[in-house]
């Protein structure tokens, strides 16, 4: 039992001696906090969070005796239930452990003497202690909802302090890594918030901070505020690419920037605000200070001259308590591009004026902004009422007043959905026919800035064209259908456009397979059965395929069905080329027969005209034979006649005569068709050859009665021809006339000179020549005496045309029924001149 009392009393001693460290450690801190300084500048519960400050170590240890204390107790509990006869040492205990509740209550009151909190997290528990006003700084709800995470931050805090209070948590709990921040809470109340690793332990502190710790925290914050904006706005100015300076009252610079710098031509900021270099020239400055001291702004668009360059600046300055500040921002660009907008809106106003389409522009508040000639003209408006700028909706109320917009049993309505387009995005397509009978195309078009674009044109006689096209085309694909010709319209791809049925039918294709438009290539394939040349299919090709050197290309086409085919290619202005096929199958085969027709007829004249050669030389000998015996007999020298012999001798005589001119004639017409005939030029007396043509018809003149009136100018001269062939045609002239003139006419020849020609003009009095045989009477052996008494082989008139034309002459012949012909032959005067222009 004794050992028992023994070892009580050895605890007790141990606890004893524990309590009054503590009692001493709590002591000190009573002490530092008692300091005459702090009591009398802090209240005791600031002078209790300045000694936790200061003294880290001392609260650990007051920590650890309050929790010895309570042990002590605990054990001194124990200890006095076990006592039964150490009444003594009981009653001492007790007056020990009164005295160490009296002090931790003491302690406790004087800790939490202020609203605040303490949150401890003992090493390896995750279960925060907390003790102080919990309800002051954190609901009760947050405490009973979260109880995993007690500080439930974000109901009393706004997000990101209340997450820079999660970080600073984590760090003080997992590194030991204290902190110190004052916050405020959602209802704007001011915080102290402040972590400390002690004793193995995170303990957190929460207060409150009222009076001059609020006021200081704030300052300090606000400070620091100003300070950061104070270095940012530095930071900016240097940077800025705009002058910004900054003058003192007295007018001296004393800021600048980089910019100034180097628009003042100053080495550094030192240098120039040393140098007070100045920006503006002094009349600017002048200007500047005077408007600065009658307000607090200057803002104008000044000309500066910057590295010898004059540019256009907008300069701003602002009056401030301790002198001034400014800033200018190059407005040379700007400048320039306002000036070229303005030049560009002119010429676009310009450009719109000669437009034939009428323009006019409303502005967003529905107003008319601009209007052309064109649009004035087109509607018939008063210009002085444009140029009011009325509504859009007047403008359409006065155009309906006088009839010029479309009747509409709703105008109401109407306007309202044409006035859709000023909200609108898209531009809308209108057709207004009017009651005048023309039409207007309208097209809506929203503006970005707001308001609408109207163009109107007039497309009466478009919409009349279209018609008249339509109608056109229609007509044109029904004559292409109905056409005989075989027609294809290939494309500058050499694919089939367009094509007739007679085309399909012609080469024996599918009408479904050309619609597929199908390559040249490919028609050349399906129609190589009846046709198969390639090189007309490749002329064929290259003339549709071809991009240059299109030309028109014509072909003969024999097909193996023995049918003819003419073929043509047609290059087209847009690209693409025609082909037409043309059956002329029976047309060959009559110009097969007209040809070979042509050439038996070629060769019987041919035959003729060697006959008539053959005749005309085996003719004329006899011929001078019997004319040379008929003169024999009719000189006296051979005897005397009987007058029937004579008679019949002057028969034989003029029968032989014209048998030889006829003869001659025909050898001469043979000459000049086989171009053996030449002419013997010389000198040709004009009355002297009408003389001896006269002569030559003397007495059919006195047998027929007729009268020859000769009309020449004695001095008419000569001209060069062939002397004996230019009395021939008169010859032949004279006695055609004299044939076909009736007794007692009267026959004519004249003749006339001018620059360039001699003209012959024999006129008679016949019957004339019918139309029918006009054409005729210069051809071979054509001889029509049309009532007359006029006989002959026709070869007179042909002997006329073929000398006057190998004279290089003309002969016309102008003929009324009933009243006689008239042939005019012309000779020209120079035959040198005719031969060089004939070769």
């Amino acid at each position: 039992m004794s050992g028992v009392v023994a070892a009580m009393r050895r605890n007790l001693l141990s606890c004893t001696s524990l309590a009054r460290h503590g009692m001493i450690a709590l002591a000190s801190a009573l002490s530092v906090v008692s300091e005459p300084a702090l009591a009398s500048d802090l209240p005791l519960s600031e002078a209790i969070s300045a000694w936790l400050d200061l003294n880290h170590q001392e609260f650990a240890v007051l920590t650890t005796a309050l929790s010895l204390l309570g042990f002590t107790v605990v054990a001194a509990i124990l200890l006095m239930r076990t006592r039964i006869k150490a009444t003594r040492t009981e009653l001492r205990l007790r007056q020990d452990i009164a005295d160490l509740q009296v002090q931790a209550d003491r302690l406790r009151a004087l800790l939490f003497a202020e609203p605040q909190i303490l949150i401890s997290w003992a090493a390896g528990d995750s279960r925060p202690q907390i003790s102080g006003d919990t309800a002051l700084l954190i609901s009760q709800e947050a405490l009973q909802n979260s109880p995993q995470r007690i500080l439930a931050f974000g109901t009393w805090l706004p997000p990101e302090p209340a997450l820079q209070m999660d970080h600073a948590v984590d760090a003080l709990r997992e590194a030991g890594e204290g902190f110190l921040l004052n916050l405020s809470t959602s209802n704007g109340r001011a915080i102290e918030a402040m972590g400390r690793a002690i004793g193995g332990q995170a303990v957190v502190r929460i207060r409150e901070l009222g009076g001059l710790r609020r006021e200081l925290a704030e300052s300090n914050l606000r400070y620091k505020t100003l300070q950061e904006e104070t270095e940012l706005l530095r930071d900016f100015a240097a940077a800025a690419p705009w002058p910004i300076w900054a003058k003192s009252p007295e007018g001296n610079l004393r800021y600048a920037n980089t910019a100034y710098v180097r628009a003042t031509e100053g080495t550094s900021v030192a240098d120039v605000v040393r140098r007070n270099l100045e920006l503006l020239e002094t009349d600017q400055r002048t200007d500047m200070s005077r408007t600065l001291n009658d307000s607090s702004s200057f803002s104008a668009r000044l000309p500066i001259v910057v590295g010898g360059e004059r540019r256009i600046y907008d300069v701003q300055a602002l009056k401030l308590g301790g002198g001034s500040a400014g800033i200018a921002i190059d407005a040379s660009e700007a400048t320039q591009l306002r000036a070229a907008l303005q030049r560009m809106v002119e010429a676009h106003r310009r450009t719109l004026d000669q437009l034939s389409s009428g323009v006019a522009v409303f502005d967003a508040q529905r107003r008319l902004a601009f209007y052309n000639e064109s649009y004035r003209r087109l509607w018939g408006l008063d210009q002085a009422f444009l140029d009011g700028q009325p509504d859009d909706s007047s403008v359409l109320d006065r155009l309906r007043a006088t009839r010029k917009l479309p009747e509409q049993p709703d105008f109401r309505a109407w306007k309202a959905k044409l006035h859709e387009a000023y909200r609108a995005v898209e531009p809308e397509t209108y057709t207004w026919f009017l009651p005048d009978g023309r039409a207007v195309s309208v097209v809506t078009t929203p503006n970005l800035e707001g308001g609408v674009t109207y163009l109107f044109d007039n497309v009466t006689e478009s919409l009349d064209l279209a018609r008249r096209f339509d109608g056109l085309t229609r007509v044109q694909h029904e004559t292409l259908n109905n056409l005989a010709e075989a027609v294809a319209v290939f494309g500058s791809n050499g694919r089939v456009e367009l094509f007739n049925p007679a085309f399909a039918k012609m080469w024996k294709l599918s009408e479904e397979q050309l619609r597929e438009q199908p390559h040249i290539e490919t028609v050349e394939s399906w129609c190589k059965p009846l046709f198969d040349d390639d090189l007309t299919w490749r002329t064929l090709r290259e003339a549709i395929t071809a991009i240059g050197n299109r030309a028109q290309v014509a072909l003969k086409l024999e097909r193996k069905d023995g049918s003819v085919l003419t073929c043509m290619t047609m290059p087209l202005p847009d690209g693409a080329t025609m082909l037409t096929f043309q059956d002329i199958t029976d047309t060959e085969n009559v110009e097969r027969a007209l040809r070979e027709r042509n050439e038996a007829l070629e060769t019987a004249d041919q035959m003729k005209v060697d006959f008539v050669h053959h005749v005309s030389y085996e003719l004329r000998a006899p011929l001078t034979t019997i004319i040379g015996f008929a003169h024999f007999l009719s000189d006296p020298s051979t005897g005397p006649l009987t007058p029937k012999q004579a008679e019949y001798l002057d028969y034989v005589t003029k029968s032989t005569n014209a048998l030889l001119a006829l003869t001659n004639n025909i050898l001469d017409l043979a000459t000049i068709d086989a171009g053996a005939m030449k002419l013997e030029l010389g000198p040709v007396n004009i009355a002297k050859a009408i003389e001896q043509a006269k002569e030559g018809i003397q007495d059919r003149l006195a047998t027929d009665r007729i009268e020859l009136k000769v009309d020449i100018d004695p001095s008419i001269g000569d001209f060069t021809g062939d002397e004996r062939r230019v009395v021939q045609v008169l010859y032949n002239l004279l006695a055609n006339a004299v044939g076909f003139s009736p007794h007692d006419a009267i026959v004519s020849i004249s003749a006339r000179r001018n620059e360039h020609r001699v003209i012959f003009t024999v006129t008679d009095s016949g019957p004339g020549i019918p139309p029918d045989v006009k054409d005729k009477v210069f051809d071979w052996f054509e001889s029509h005496s049309n009532g007359s008494r006029h006989r002959g082989a026709g070869l007179g008139l042909s002997l006329v045309r073929s000398f006057v034309e190998l004279h290089g002459g003309k002969v016309r012949v102008d003929s009324e029924l009933g009243k006689g012909t008239t042939v005019t032959c012309d000779f020209p005067i120079d035959q040198n001149a005719h031969r060089n222009a004939a070769e």
